[in-house]
């Protein structure tokens, strides 16, 4: 792995907060193992290996059932290392996979029989390079005759600039992270986060993910800053956000302990019926219904 690189907490904290029965973790990864699944030429940083059995064990000492493994960047257009994992996941286990233009039908129906629900555009320039718009439209149109949907990553001052290209494609679509809004700035005086709450109440066929405090804060445990941004969106969307670990949390900078993001989620769910849309409704309608 790159020597700034930080592994995974091994020994996370048990969560106070018991998720609902049915509980999904929409937003995960598997790395490697690199001498099995090896990581993309492309890629711009190398991580530890983060394998589908430290997930599941992940999975079930947290107290969710169900997960969502989202190929990552550093994987490329290689998306091996997740249909070995849903494979292997008793059905517990769906994907978002990353897809170059060139890929065939045949490849595309083998990843969606294996449990791929979708794909992902990624617009952060430190992970990704970004493609002309034509070449979304083109995959976009390709991934909805297959049911599926698309996850996009991108950063809060992007939302006017994509805008028009997402509500254009002819899928649902979930936002990553809340796009990484500014929370050191009172929620009532952040136009960017105004535009995202706009954008994403106008239309619903935007999901959004209500995750990352650990990338997202500019405090330490316990994120007191991310809250009213997260409380937010679940109050503006309820029946259109999502939440999920991170795990292993590649490229932050300082390395969460699990069970403290978990906690985060009554905080930002603030009553039962939330926490049930959030963790169970949701995700089982997008991803198993």
């Amino acid at each position: 792995m790159d020597s700034n690189y930080l592994p995974f907490n091994p020994n996370p904290s048990k969560p106070k907060f018991k998720p609902p029965p049915g509980a999904v973790d929409t937003h995960c990864h598997v790395f490697g193992p690199a001498d099995v699944f090896p990581y993309h030429p492309s890629r711009k940083y190398t991580p530890c290996d983060g394998p589908k059995e430290k997930l599941f064990a992940l999975r079930d000492f947290l107290g969710f059932e169900r997960n969502v493994i989202v190929t990552a960047s550093c994987h490329g257009p290689d998306n091996r290392s997740i249909v070995d994992a849903m494979i292997h996941s008793d059905g517990k286990a769906k994907g978002i996979a990353t897809i170059e233009p060139d890929i065939t039908d045949d490849e595309l129906k083998a990843m969606a029989d294996a449990g791929m629900m979708g794909a992902r555009f990624n617009f952060v320039p430190r992970l990704a390079d970004e493609l002309p718009h034509e070449v979304y439209q083109e995959i976009a149109r390709r991934i909805a005759k297959l049911g599926w949907h698309l996850v996009v990553y991108f950063e809060i001052h992007e939302v006017a600039r994509l805008k028009p290209l997402l509500s254009s494609l002819p899928v649902q679509i979930v936002i990553d992270h809340m796009a990484v809004p500014d929370v050191s700035k009172p929620i009532n005086d952040n136009p960017g986060f105004e535009a995202l709450m706009e954008m994403v109440g106008a239309d619903d066929k935007f999901f959004v993910k209500v995750t990352c405090p650990e990338r997202i804060s500019k405090q330490p445990p316990p994120w007191d800053d991310f809250v009213p941004y997260g409380q937010a969106m679940v109050k503006h969307i309820p029946n259109r956000v999502l939440w999920g670990a991170d795990w292993p949390h590649p490229n932050v900078k300082v390395m969460p302990d699990d069970g403290l993001l978990v906690d985060m989620i009554p905080r930002i769910a603030t009553t039962p019926e939330l926490q049930h849309k959030l963790l169970v409704e949701n995700p089982m309608g997008l991803y198993w219904s």
